[in-house]
């Protein structure tokens, strides 16, 4: 057997059926040592960011005595200061990757290469997944020496968690491939992604509100991914917790198709 034809069969063993797994692998260990050589800012700034948020609501602005409902503030507020540094990381983490290797010209690369979009997708998306979910567990044990973090429901902490980060990956992916410069993907962050987790429950028990302001939290995807992780924590959910599974499984489907079509085309990638 020549060595042309040892290539080939090892080639057709890494890429096991349809699928290269082999080029996943190194796509997403690509994405995964790109952050990790600025631990600093990508994963130690935000448990800093996060520790500050949660300083000032339960100290500065006396939430320390304060209840919603049977639970004391502070563990009703740390669930949702953990996974909204969750998503801001996932997103953050694949839009500024895609729209860095456009600017750079480099995304030809990885078009040209011998995977597929299934392949390119799940990379990055497993990648912005990594950061969201590291920063999550470095933010959760900070949070365990401020105040009392307990696991009350460990399937709904994974669920919601890990739908919660790939949720976030996917959009942030559909942001790069659209952007074509950074301030774009700055902009659906501040317009987008920031209102829609500071208008979810992160802060306070979507009860309060009233009329329209109500109605437009029953349909924000934030709070089931917010409400489902905090009842992981608490025990208390102000939503049907099966409806929040269900729902944020139909939206990462729905991104995902979208982002693997996006990839296949090709569109707004190829010059």
């Amino acid at each position: 057997m020549s060595s042309a034809d040892h290539n080939v069969n090892e080639f057709r063993k890494k890429r096991l059926g349809s699928f290269n797994w082999s080029g996943f692998r190194t796509l997403y260990e690509k994405e995964v040592r790109r952050y990790i050589k600025v631990f600093g800012q990508t994963v130690g700034a935000p448990v800093v960011t996060t520790l500050m948020f949660m300083m000032i609501f339960t100290l500065a602005l006396g939430g320390e005595g304060r209840y919603m409902g049977d639970v004391p503030y502070a563990v009703f507020l740390a669930p949702g200061l953990i996974i909204m540094s969750m998503l801001q990381n996932s997103f953050a983490n694949t839009s500024s990757s895609i729209i860095g290797s456009k600017m750079q010209g480099n995304i030809i690369d990885i078009l040209l290469a011998p995977i597929g979009a299934k392949e390119i997708t799940m990379a990055y998306a497993f990648g912005g997944m990594t950061r969201g979910l590291m920063v999550g567990c470095f933010v959760m044990v900070a949070m365990s020496i401020m105040t009392d973090v307990s696991f009350m429901n460990i399937w709904a902490i994974l669920y919601f968690g890990i739908s919660g980060t790939m949720m976030l990956s996917l959009l942030g992916i559909m942001t790069g491939i659209w952007g074509q410069r950074f301030d774009q993907t700055s902009a659906i962050n501040n317009f987008v992604i920031m209102p829609l987790s500071f208008l979810s429950g992160t802060f306070y028990s979507i009860d309060r509100l009233s009329g329209v302001w109500y109605q437009i939290s029953q349909v924000n995807p934030f709070f089931y991914l917010i409400d489902g992780f905090r009842y992981g924590f608490t025990g208390q959910a102000e939503a049907n917790t099966m409806i929040g599974v269900l729902y944020i499984l139909a939206i990462n489907v729905t991104l995902w198709v979208c982002c693997y079509r996006m990839f296949k085309s090709g569109y707004k990638l190829r010059a």
